[in-house]
C-alpha cells in the first residue's frame, strides 16, 4: 500500500526519544483504570482492558505492575479517572488538541489554561478544532512480529488504509470506525502491536518559520510534562529542518 504517514512516524520517534518511562507507565496505568471501571477486571470480556494490557507490554511494563493496576482499579473505593479534551490555539495560528485522563478536572483545566496563557496561546470552545483533524487508528508493529506478504489482504479486509515500513516498524492506519476491527484481526492473526491507539491526524499542516516553530514546541513540551496529559496533537509542519534543530 502506498503513501507516507510522516505524522505518525515522527510522533512515534519523538515519543520514544522524549518521554520518560515513568510518564509512559503512568499513562498506561490510567488507561487500565478507565478500562476496568468501564468494563470490569477480566481482559477476556473487556476489549479495552485487553488493549491497555497489550500497550503495557509494548512499553515493557512489568507484569506485576499491570496486575497491581488492575487490582487497584477493581477496588470500588479507588480513584476514578475521566477522559477530557481541550482544543487550543498556540501562537502563529497552530491548532493544538490536548487529551487528558484525570481524577480532578478542575486542576487539569486550570493547568492547561495556565500553560497557554504563559506562552500567548488560548483555549477554544469544545468542537472548535474537530474539523481540522481526522481521528485514525494507528498501530505500531515491530517488523519482526509480522510478515506482511502473508497477512496484507487480511489487514486490508479489516480496514487498513495505509501500511508503511520504516526504521524496523510497520505503521498501520485505519479510520476510527475500523479501529476495533483491526484490534480483533491482529489478535486473530496473533500479531502483537507495540502500541495501538486512536490519534488525531491533521488534515492539513501549517508551515511556520523554524524559530516560531521552536517556540510552539516549547509550549507542547510543557503540556506533555503535565501528569494529567496523555496526548498532544497539533497541525504544525514538522519539517526536516525543524526536526534537526529539535535534536540539537
Amino acid at each position: 500500500m502506498s503513501g507516507h504517514n510522516k505524522w505518525s512516524t515522527i510522533k512515534r520517534k519523538k515519543g520514544a526519544l522524549d518521554a520518560k518511562r515513568s510518564k509512559i507507565f503512568s499513562r498506561v496505568i490510567k488507561e487500565i483504570n478507565v478500562a476496568v471501571k468501564e468494563g470490569g477486571p477480566d481482559p477476556d470480556g473487556n476489549p479495552r482492558l485487553r488493549l491497555a494490557i497489550q500497550n503495557a507490554k509494548g512499553c515493557n511494563m512489568p507484569k506485576d505492575n499491570v496486575q497491581r493496576a488492575i487490582s487497584k482499579a477493581s477496588d470500588k473505593d479507588s480513584a476514578s479517572f475521566v477522559e477530557v479534551t481541550y482544543e487550543c490555539y498556540a501562537p502563529h495560528g497552530i491548532a493544538i488538541f490536548v487529551e487528558c485522563t484525570t481524577d480532578n478536572v478542575q486542576r487539569t483545566v486550570s493547568n492547561i489554561r495556565s500553560y497557554f496563557n504563559k506562552y500567548n496561546g488560548s483555549l477554544g470552545m469544545n468542537g472548535s478544532l474537530l474539523f481540522l483533524f481526522d481521528r485514525n487508528g494507528i498501530f505500531t508493529i515491530p517488523e519482526a512480529n509480522m510478515v506482511l506478504d502473508d497477512v496484507e489482504l487480511d489487514l486490508i479486509d479489516a480496514g487498513a488504509e495505509d501500511i508503511q515500513l520504516e526504521d524496523g516498524y510497520y505503521t498501520i492506519t485505519t479510520v476510527m470506525e475500523d479501529f476495533g476491527n483491526m484490534v480483533k484481526k491482529l489478535d486473530e492473526l496473533k500479531i502483537e502491536a507495540e502500541n495501538a491507539e486512536l490519534q488525531r491526524i491533521p488534515k492539513n499542516v501549517e508551515k511556520i518559520s523554524v524559530d516560531n516553530a521552536k517556540k510552539v514546541m516549547k509550549l507542547i513540551d510543557v503540556i506533555e510534562e503535565d501528569d494529567d496529559v496523555t496526548n498532544v496533537f497539533h497541525n504544525m509542519e514538522m519539517s526536516d529542518e525543524l526536526m534537526t534543530e529539535l535534536e540539537k
